[in-house]
């Protein structure tokens, strides 16, 4: 089967918002075995919908329509819809019903425009969205020599779009097209490897027959998907775990996760389950890591706190970083990251302690120390180590990878691995890759790494 994910909103053409539903569209349709041939946008204009929606129709057996459900002059799709197939609209009582209803439960009286929203095509099933005001559609639309083409329309907002997809519009598809092939698939997700690196140390690995890679980027990170199809679902079920074992075993410590498991995710949860704490000193990437960190339900069980020190005062202050190290080695250097690390893991007493001083950009860089120079240090109960690290991007995402690198740092530790980032991150001319332990302040904390 082949489809169309066709987006409807002048506001997807002029960019004022990024059109994410297409792609989770698309990922649940590889569940059914369903291949998204196509991706359309159109504004809400009615010679541009009809015209998009004939020629769906014409080459695709399934479309999936999102937007324009509203009741507002510029919600066009359900009238356009009956326009283009020749139905009438009929009002659905049940759903009117329903939507003074949803109104009512907030102590507000309906507004008569959302009455346009209980009008349907004749003919059409109505897909019920309970957490809105907008409901969905199904039209049947006869095709001459093949089967029916399946309309779903569907909400633009994506968390109302989500739950139609998976509880209205997915169980309908495979109840109206017989399956001839079942599929799996999985996502998973490394760090620390280029994506062309990531396909060639994968090329030659044996997999089960059915089974197929796909690579992509999603900054930092580089994602491996892993399809399986099969004839039965079981049989999908075990080639895929066949295949992700081999996976995993080619790519080792690379691999951090699987699915919608972000790196912050995976490290509140190793931390938790290790019975371990962390605590953040922050220069260059102003809070990102604690952010990350603390977006992660339950982190409060393992994260303690972190400081932003951004001027040298604050970190002589709240960090207890010495006057004459500043003074000596600058703000941008390894001793500075060393005390940063400990101070933190000294002032919050926990297990291990995250520090980040570096020159993000695009500004503030000398011939000494470029933009993109990086310092993360990693302060735990068996001393403090650095890394000096040099990033040649932009200055978001210099202070985004720098955090992806402490966090990962922290991962491998709990692991028993060492940090090895060849791919994402290159040393400056003749810093060592690997910085020896250090037993604090009094014992040499100053060295360069």
């Amino acid at each position: 089967m082949r489809a169309e994910i066709l987006s409807i909103g002048d506001e997807l053409l002029r960019g004022e918002i990024v059109d994410t539903n297409k792609s989770f569209l698309s990922e649940r349709l590889l569940h059914l075995d369903v291949e998204a041939r196509f991706h359309s946008t159109v504004a809400d204009d009615r010679a541009d919908i009809t015209e998009a929606l004939l020629r769906a129709v014409a080459r695709a057996d399934i479309v999936l329509v999102s937007g324009g459900l509203g009741p507002t002059r510029d919600d066009l799709t359900i009238e356009v819809l009956a326009e283009t197939f020749g139905r009438k609209l009929v009002l659905d009582g049940a759903v009117l019903t329903e939507l003074r209803a949803f109104f009512a439960r907030f102590g507000r009286e309906m507004a008569a425009i959302n009455e346009k929203q209980a009008w349907f095509p004749e003919g059409a099933e109505v897909l019920a969205n309970p957490i809105g005001t907008a409901p969905g559609t199904l039209l049947e639309v006869e095709r001459k020599d093949r089967e029916a083409a399946l309309i779903f329309c569907m909400p633009g907002v994506p968390r109302e779009l989500h739950r139609m997809m998976d509880e209205q519009v997915m169980p309908r598809i495979v109840q109206k097209r017989r399956a001839i092939a079942f599929v799996r698939a999985t996502l998973l997700r490394t760090f620390g490897i280029g994506e062309s690196n990531l396909d060639e140390r994968l090329r030659e690995l044996a997999l089960p027959p059915g089974v197929e890679l796909g690579f992509r980027t999603q900054f930092p990170d580089n994602h491996v998907r892993a399809v399986a199809r099969a004839a039965s679902l079981e049989e999908a079920d075990e080639k895929l775990r066949a295949a992700v074992a081999a996976i995993r075993e080619r790519l080792g410590v690379l691999v951090y996760g699987n699915g919608e498991e972000t790196l912050e995710a995976v490290v509140v949860r190793r931390l938790d389950e290790g019975g371990r704490t962390l605590a953040t000193a922050e220069s260059c990437t102003g809070g990102m890591i604690a952010e990350l960190v603390t977006a992660v339900p339950g982190s409060s069980a393992v994260f303690r706190g972190g400081v932003v020190a951004y001027a040298n005062e604050a970190k002589t202050a709240l960090l207890g970083v010495p006057e004459a190290w500043l003074a000596e080695h600058g703000a941008v250097s390894d001793p500075v990251a060393r005390a940063m690390a400990e101070g933190a893991r000294a002032r919050f007493g926990t297990d291990y302690a995250l520090a980040t001083t570096g020159i993000a950009g695009p500004t503030g860089g000398t011939a000494d120390k470029p933009v993109g120079l990086l310092y993360i240090a990693l302060a735990t109960a068996d001393g403090t180590e650095s890394r000096e690290l040099f990033f040649a991007f932009d200055r978001e995402r210099n202070r985004r990878l720098g955090a992806q690198v402490a966090l990962d740092w922290v991962r491998r530790h709990l692991l028993g691995e060492a940090l090895d980032l060849p791919r994402v991150s290159t040393s400056l001319p003749g810093a060592r890759s690997e910085a020896k332990p250090s037993e604090g302040h009094r014992s040499g904390t100053g060295t360069r790494a």
